[in-house]
């Protein structure tokens, strides 16, 4: 897949630096501006297990305050208490999998096996995440919700939508424009 040099440099600017394993913008709000890319299974010959990375600033400092103020550890109690959020979170991740697997090229799926590297992400979900109990990163997840709805996204979601009724703020991800990459 091919990705503009107009896009790649919307895309660094928006990172800080050159981006690595690029393949396509997975979302962009209305105006066009990237929200979510999708990245490479494999980058300078090593595995990335991470699918979809956050690009946009507004929705990372959101994220960053409430990482900031342990709503990780808050949710992530909530998930250690309640099996059926764990099941479901199970099963966020097997989709992740079997999504990401779909866009591994046969050329990258060879490369892989040859640095030994074959069979990395059949155990690896959002984020490459091996324990599939544990949040780690609401950026990971959040990238992954706005592609395909999982129930940490509708977690912070919701935790949001409680916050923002008591301000009067917007949903974060109204101002996307889902271009149905995945």
């Amino acid at each position: 897949m091919t990705v503009s040099a107009e896009v790649r440099a919307r895309v660094a600017t928006l990172l800080g630096r050159e981006p690595r394993g690029l393949e396509a913008v997975a979302l962009a709000a209305a105006d066009g501006s990237p929200m979510v890319i999708r990245v490479a299974s494999l980058v300078d010959d090593k595995p990335f297990p991470t699918l979809f990375w956050l690009v946009d600033p507004a929705l990372n400092y959101r994220i960053d305050q409430v990482e900031a103020v342990g709503l990780i550890k808050q949710l992530q109690r909530r998930i250690d208490a309640d099996p059926v959020l764990q099941g479901r979170m199970r099963a966020d991740h097997q989709a992740h999998i079997a999504l990401r697997d779909g866009y591994i090229s046969a050329g990258d799926r060879r490369r892989l096996a040859q640095l030994g590297f074959g069979g990395v992400f059949n155990d690896r979900g959002v984020g490459g995440i091996a324990d599939f109990q544990r949040i780690r990163c609401l950026h990971t997840w959040y990238a992954a919700h706005l592609i395909v709805p999982n129930t940490i996204g509708a977690l912070l979601d919701d935790w949001w939508r409680e916050r923002d009724s008591e301000d009067g703020a917007a949903d974060p991800a109204a101002a996307a424009d889902n271009t149905g990459e995945a």
